[in-house]
């Protein structure tokens, strides 16, 4: 019998970070200095590399064709090191004159910086802050204005000697194999669910260890708590069902039709239900598949989805789609449901989609 010798090892990431706190004072004194002139903060040092901040009280003119940069400010995190290729991310924001507290207002994903490159430069939108929603801010106190800049440097991972992998494997955990099983036969359920004329029997312990929510109506002072059938308003059946299904196993069921052929309505439908029961893992998974299917015309309806339901991945997701080029842009604000959702949705989020739409909406170049 022949042995094989089998050895591991592993990668770990390795990351440094460092905070710049750039304070400007006399805010108004810079006014007028004119587009495209900016003041910059004291270079700082993050993962070997030196850095600073520019800061264009009058913007900073990307094209010609760019319209109202004038009204905001534009602040850039610039790569100073000569010669320098740092993979990095970071993340620009307003302090807070009130309580101290940085307010994110652009954050740059982990990339390539390249000194001497338009990449050296982030973010790629030129559209910071609006000038007069800044001056009538906690962020302008006295005078003064603090931006905050978080830098993230990704270097080389870190790799393990090798090791002697024992090659006696551990079984596999087939608990929520079990607990699927569970589920399907209803054995030794204890409450009753009730959704649009079907039942589906449950288990109080097993939705209360996944549900803040469920808890809360299962075991709190709710009328729910000693109910044995609680009857479940405004969602459909198959829509309970999946949830219910995710909680249990982790996974939506493999004869779903949103596996075999997505239901991107019936993954809409289920997010919300995610949402309403802060069930956060199936949340995430119903937006990884909502951003797959972005679109001319969806682009609106996730974007709107994403503000009611606090998906901020997703709404990442739509800037970026949107964004990315300006013939993109003009087509969304042209499509129907654009209009539809200025006239019959919601003001609030129609006017931030909206006024977030026009000021990213140039490519991104510097």
């Amino acid at each position: 019998m022949t042995n094989k010798r089998r050895t591991r090892s592993s990668c770990t990431p390795e990351t440094e970070q460092g905070t710049h706190l750039f304070d400007i004072s006399g805010y108004s004194t810079y006014k007028g200095m004119g587009n495209n002139n900016f003041v910059t903060s004291n270079t700082f040092s993050v993962g070997g590399h030196d850095w600073y901040v520019r800061f264009y009280p009058d913007g900073y003119q990307v094209a010609d064709d760019y319209q109202g940069v004038q009204s905001f400010i534009s602040v850039y995190l610039v790569l100073l090191t000569k010669g320098a290729k740092v993979r990095a991310s970071c993340d620009l924001s307003l302090v807070d004159h009130d309580t101290g507290l940085p307010s994110s207002v652009h954050w740059t994903q982990p990339r390539m910086f390249v000194h001497g490159e338009d990449s050296a430069f982030a973010p790629q939108i030129p559209l910071f802050k609006d000038c007069s929603e800044l001056e009538s801010s906690v962020f302008l106190r006295d005078d003064n204005l603090t931006i905050q800049c978080d830098v993230t440097v990704y270097k080389e991972p870190r790799v393990s000697t090798c090791e002697f992998y024992n090659q006696i494997e551990e079984p596999p955990s087939d608990i929520t194999k079990k607990l699927g099983k569970l589920l399907e036969t209803g054995e030794f359920s204890d409450v009753t669910f009730l959704v649009g004329g079907e039942t589906f029997k449950a288990h109080r312990m097993v939705l209360a260890m996944q549900s803040p929510v469920f808890k809360a109506k299962l075991y709190g002072p709710m009328r729910e708590a000693t109910a044995k059938h609680v009857a479940i308003e405004d969602m459909e059946p198959a829509v309970f069902q999946a949830l219910l299904h995710f909680i249990y196993t982790g996974s939506l069921p493999n004869t779903s039709v949103i596996w075999r052929d997505i239901d991107y309505d019936m993954v809409q439908h289920l997010l919300v239900a995610a949402d309403r029961y802060s069930v956060d893992n199936l949340k995430l998974a119903c937006e990884s598949m909502l951003c797959k299917n972005l679109s001319i015309q969806s682009a609106v309806a996730m974007m709107t989805l994403a503000y009611q339901h606090n998906c901020y991945r997703l709404k990442d997701a739509c800037f970026e789609f949107i964004t990315g080029s300006s013939a993109t842009y003009r087509a969304v604000v042209a499509t129907q449901e654009f209009k539809d959702l200025k006239e019959s949705r919601s003001p609030i989020i129609a006017d931030i989609l909206e006024d977030a739409l026009e000021r990213t909406s140039k490519i991104r170049r510097m």
